[in-house]
């Protein structure tokens, strides 16, 4: 019996002996059907920049009604109070373009041509309006509102409606695309105004109300908390500290306010992190004293100051700064300089490795260039770099920086809000 088996056994044992050999090396050559795939960066989306507002001089800064700080004990169990103290000085934003509708090719033929040559004018026949909703703060009793640059971006007409009913055009008188506000300006009397918190005592897990024109229903309030506090890194802004919150934010929200439980400002609604389009509890607003600044810029320079060196930064990763000879990823590379920029009068090379600025070493290439952003122009900034394995002192006269010039990309799948 033993003689019959064996022929047949011999060829078994020979295989499995084979596949112990082979399979621990298959499973890099397989691909695995419970893993999940690389996600894929999605293309950036285009916001168009509009035309650099004309300076407006010997303008004084709007008076900010300043809020008392907040005090933090036990919660009231309404915030009606929050709301009938700032819900007044929201206002709802109707935004409109003329754009040219895009002509039918049968419209090229003269046959079809000649049944709409009695409809008058070329030029209004192929004009279509568009229409957006968003939203603005009331922040002084001259009138000046605060909204998003993106509310009113390339708008023929805009106008302002308040909660009582009154209605009128707005303004514009400034815009600064890169932090994504604007200012605008209503001639209204007895106007309603918010008052503004230091939003640098903002917590998180405080009580926060988001008051805006969702889906251009009507004036609503949401309730969350503050989740996060100097929120940057998100690709929405050139200058980015946002504060996060859970309030549900949806289309329409844009521009609106973010207030505390004493019903004073704490930042400026102006994007939701969404894959679907609307809140999924994760909203961002510009702090108040940020808004602040920038308000007070644009109403009296008619722009925003910034200071500027001139340079393209790159990040600094482990395997870069292994190449420059440094120990660790500190700094940003010097990737490209601006001709005729305060870099480049300065001595400064694309190669070159920026470390520290004024004494302060570069940790994060975002915060640095918000850190510079903040340096009047004019002042003259110590530098510290590293050039061929050299470390290298040097001094640059800080400039301004110019406004945009190309678009300002916004990344998928974080949204605005309208």
């Amino acid at each position: 019996m033993r003689r019959y088996v064996l022929p047949y056994l011999w060829p078994v044992i020979t295989g499995v002996l084979i596949a112990l050999l082979i399979l621990p090396g298959l499973p890099d050559l397989l691909s695995n059907p419970f893993q999940s795939p690389t996600p894929q960066a999605p293309a950036p989306a285009v916001v168009t920049v509009p035309a650099v507002v004309e300076p407006s001089p010997n303008r004084p800064a709007p008076e900010i009604h300043q809020a008392e700080p907040m005090a933090r004990n036990q919660g009231p169990s309404s915030y009606s109070y929050a709301v009938d103290q700032a819900a007044p000085a929201v206002v709802n934003i109707y935004s409109s373009r003329i754009v040219e509708r895009d002509q039918h090719p049968l419209m090229s033929d003269p046959f079809f041509q000649q049944f709409f040559d009695d409809q008058g004018d070329d030029t209004t026949t192929h004009q279509r309006m568009l229409s957006s909703l968003g939203s603005g703060v009331i922040v002084s009793d001259d009138g000046y509102v605060l909204t998003n640059h993106h509310v009113i971006n390339g708008a023929d007409e805009i106008q302002v409606a308040l909660r009582d009913g009154r209605e009128t055009l707005a303004e514009v008188i400034g815009t600064d695309p890169e932090s994504d506000l604007a200012v605008l300006r209503i001639e209204l009397d007895d106007l309603p105004v918010i008052e503004l918190t230091d939003s640098a005592d903002v917590a998180v897990g405080d009580v926060a109300l988001a008051i805006g024109n969702p889906f251009g229903v009507g004036q609503t309030v949401t309730m969350g908390i503050i989740s996060a506090t100097g929120r940057n890194h998100l690709g929405l802004n050139a200058y980015e500290d946002f504060i996060q919150t859970d309030a549900a934010i949806n289309p329409g929200n844009s521009g609106g306010a973010l207030v505390n439980p004493d019903g004073a400002l704490v930042g400026i609604n102006t994007a939701i992190f969404s894959r679907s389009g609307g809140s999924q509890g994760i909203g961002f607003a510009i702090p108040a004293n940020l808004a602040h600044s920038i308000l007070d810029e644009l109403v009296t320079q008619g722009r925003v100051i910034r200071g500027w060196l001139g340079i393209e930064a790159q990040a600094l990763s482990r395997e870069l700064a292994a190449s420059f000879g440094l120990q660790t990823p500190q700094g940003v590379i010097v990737a490209g300089v601006v001709s005729d920029g305060p870099a480049a009068e300065a001595g400064l090379e694309p190669g070159d490795v920026l470390l520290a600025v004024d004494g302060q070493a570069i940790l994060d290439a975002r915060t640095a260039m918000s850190d510079i952003a903040s340096i009047p122009p004019g002042t003259s900034l110590p530098l510290t770099i590293v050039r061929s394995g050299e470390r290298m002192d040097m001094t640059l006269v800080v400039g301004e920086r110019p406004p945009p010039a190309i678009p300002i990309n916004e990344v998928v799948p974080r949204q605005r809000d309208s």
